[in-house]
């Protein structure tokens, strides 16, 4: 890709936690991170993130109104910054997007509203999507463009081909881009059980992310954030360069499903490939969300892609679940962690049928939202003269 853009920083809190070393042993421990709640599995933040909520919390009484998808976005991000050079007078752009929004506080205030007829003051400005964004561009001390938008799973994904557009366009100077998700609740849990895509498994392993053969649906909710720092060129900061870059949709046939052959991750993954100018990468981590058709379709789509230059696989919903909004960065994350280290972190569902290449070079990462709204992004390790 012309004029590259770079990933100089990324930052995330989950249930792998939130240093970027102990998230790699999460990966390499290879131990599943569900709990039990209210009789279903879920993927929550660690005991250490949430007490870092409670300081911001205690610390900043402003911000004892917010919902906690905009608390996990807030810390995500602060750690992003903190790990790269100061933004000083640069123009930052921040999109930070999420699938359900302000969902705990949504859910209260509407429960406030049928117990008394009436709501808090607060109800709306706190509860509006583009609070993450605004939130965080407050903390931070930037001026620049805050944008936010949902695109269900593909949220994150499409945060960072917004920034690429940004900068490209020389409308900013570097860009906050990532997703935020603090969405479980009974009544979200409960719309993912009445799609039937939730899994009934007690296993440790519930989530059977990229298990081809299985006969039900195993989705797994979790929730997090997930922040990078995207800047242009190439530069001693620059932890990958985005080589390529893909999206497409597709024709609805159910408004939770995407079509056989997974056509809007053909599409995206093949234009993604033309930018980087390759014809296969190393590897792929793919969304598959565990359930039967999403990831048998996105293995099809893969199949026909790559054919016999078929790249390593993994995912890590297996791992940590599927955190709607944040998953694509998380994915973005344990790529770049991956490449860092040079080595590929096994799906114990699927059994690649090649080794790891001496050097592990290229990593695309997929996405998708309901409705077939697809992203495919190409990591490159840097190339410094």
């Amino acid at each position: 890709m012309k004029n590259p853009i770079s990933i100089s920083a990324i930052a995330s809190v989950s249930a792998l936690g939130a240093a970027s070393q102990n998230i790699w042993q999460q990966y390499l421990k290879g131990s599943a991170l569900f709990v039990d709640s209210d009789g279903s599995k879920v993927s929550q933040i660690t005991t250490e993130i949430e007490n870092e909520i409670e300081i911001l919390r205690q610390h900043e009484v402003r911000y004892k109104r917010l919902d906690r998808s905009v608390l996990l976005a807030l810390l995500a991000a602060r750690k992003a910054v903190s790990s790269s050079s100061e933004l000083g007078n640069k123009r930052v752009g921040i999109n930070i997007g999420s699938s359900r929004g302000a969902t705990s506080l949504f859910e209260k205030f509407h429960q406030d509203f049928q117990k008394n007829g009436k709501v808090s003051p607060f109800t709306s400005p706190t509860t509006t999507l583009g609070n993450i964004s605004s939130w965080v561009g407050q903390d931070l001390g930037v001026s620049g463009v805050q944008i936010e938008h949902s695109v269900t799973c593909s949220t994150a994904m499409h945060a960072i081909l917004n920034g690429i557009a940004w900068l490209k366009s020389d409308m900013a100077d570097a860009f906050l881009v990532g997703g935020s998700e603090a969405a479980l609740t009974p009544f979200t849990v409960a719309q993912m059980k009445a799609l039937k895509l939730y899994t009934t498994s007690k296993n440790d392993l519930a989530c059977e992310s990229m298990r081809f053969q299985k006969k039900k649906n195993t989705m797994v909710l979790g929730e997090g954030a997930a922040v990078a720092l995207l800047e242009k060129g190439v530069s001693e900061k620059t932890q990958v360069v985005i080589t390529g870059y893909g999206f497409a949709s597709e024709i609805l046939e159910h408004p939770s499903a995407i079509s056989e052959q997974a056509d809007c991750f053909q599409n995206s993954m093949q234009q993604a490939l033309e930018n980087a100018e390759l014809s296969t990468v190393d590897a792929i981590v793919m969304h598959a969300p565990g359930t039967v058709k999403g990831d048998l379709a996105e293995k099809k789509a893969i199949d026909l892609v790559f054919g016999k230059q078929l790249p390593l696989l993994t995912s890590n919903k297996w791992l940590v679940g599927h955190t709607f909004a944040t998953s694509g960065m998380l994915s973005v994350e344990m790529a770049m962690l991956m490449l860092q280290h040079n080595k590929l972190v096994e799906n114990p569902f699927y059994g690649n049928s090649r080794h790891l290449p001496p050097q592990l070079k290229t990593i695309l990462i997929n996405a998708v939202g309901f409705g077939g709204n697809a992203v495919s992004i190409i990591l490159q390790k840097p190339e410094l003269n």
